[in-house]
């Protein structure tokens, strides 16, 4: 029986391929792992009738973990969000996206290390939405203090454990007193129990321009759910994109590693995509279920595939490899790494 059995959606356009890259890389690295594999979107439909089935939530439940490509999300018709349908029914409410800028990805700033948390179950996000006459649309925007509370906590001892100084909660509480004042004074409840880590506080347009002039000056970026969505993607293009930052989303129940970019059907199928973002999430998963020693050898190794040549880099990285170029340099270097380790 293996060490780790984990719940894989290889999702659509370029996600099986991406999939089976860190599928490899992480069998390389020398984990255990027995792979429950299930349909989601486009694919699951055609098959279930269900861009989500049952038995994919039952599997998650069932093992705590699960590895998930991209999916396209049809815009403006079709099915809703496979993201946010399970985010809201598995209650992951905490949205995980380290970005570190890394060698010979070429972007505007260097040593740019930000983790940002965001809230993942209510806000706009909690699609209530109305008519109110013909041509007026309301959207409500929930914040309640249990979410806010939560999220807080998360973020506070993310810092702790992880040897972070400073939390900056992010917020337009100026104008929306009530629902992001909430936020912010629960934020600032929870800080008082963190004495020993920094807690301020940023508005969240003059943060985004803070980030685009100063990035480094930020540590842990706290936010609620549409800010967190925007800025979390704002953060990634300050490191080279979606394609190089990992996401997780966490919760009671289990969590889910993601890659964040979209599923590329145009170069589906062609060997072109960048396995890296889900890697780094795979790298995230690892620490997650105690595999630190194989997650440090992964991305101890990434560093050094981006450090050794533009053979092995993806063309969307600076690089004129393949996805199968990128897999192979990982696992030599990581074979290569254990040898010495023996």
């Amino acid at each position: 029986m293996a060490q780790h059995k984990i719940t894989l959606l290889p999702g659509d356009g370029i996600g099986p391929e991406v999939t089976a890259s860190v599928v490899s890389i992480i069998e390389c690295a020398g984990v255990d792992v027995e792979w429950e594999k299930y349909f989601v979107g486009a694919e699951a439909i055609s098959r279930f009738g269900d861009p989500l089935p049952a038995d994919v939530l039952e599997s998650i439940l069932r093992n705590k973990v699960a590895l998930k490509g991209p999916v396209t999300t049809p815009i403006g018709t079709g099915f809703s969000s496979i993201n946010v349908r399970l985010r809201k029914t598995l209650d992951l409410y905490a949205n995980l996206r380290p970005v570190k800028s890394m060698p010979n990805i070429i972007t505007r700033f260097e040593d740019v290390d930000i983790i940002v948390v965001r809230e993942n179950t209510e806000d706009l996000y909690s699609g209530l939405e109305h008519e109110v006459v013909p041509g007026v649309v309301e959207s409500l925007k929930i914040i309640t203090e249990k979410a806010s509370t939560r999220i807080a906590r998360f973020a506070f001892e993310y810092a702790r454990t992880h040897g972070r100084k400073r939390v900056t909660a992010v917020h337009k509480a100026n104008i929306m007193k009530l629902s992001d004042g909430l936020f912010l004074q629960c934020f600032r409840n929870v800080a008082k129990e963190y004495p020993n880590i920094e807690a301020d506080d940023k508005i969240v347009d003059n943060l985004c321009m803070q980030m685009v002039m100063n990035p480094q000056q930020f540590d842990i970026l706290l936010l609620e759910n549409l800010y967190g969505d925007i800025v979390s993607d704002l953060a990634a293009g300050l490191v080279g994109g979606l394609g190089v930052v990992a996401g997780a989303n966490i919760g009671e129940a289990g969590a889910v590693f993601e890659a964040v970019h979209g599923s590329a059907p145009d170069i589906a199928g062609q060997n072109k995509a960048n396995p890296l973002a889900l890697l780094k999430s795979a790298v995230l998963m690892l620490h997650h279920i105690g595999e630190t020693g194989a997650a440090k050898r992964v991305d101890d190794a990434i560093v050094k595939v981006l450090d050794s040549g533009a053979e092995h880099r993806t063309r969307d990285i600076g690089g004129i490899g393949s996805t199968a170029d990128f897999t192979i340099a990982m696992c030599e270097t990581l074979r290569r790494g254990t040898r010495a380790e023996d």
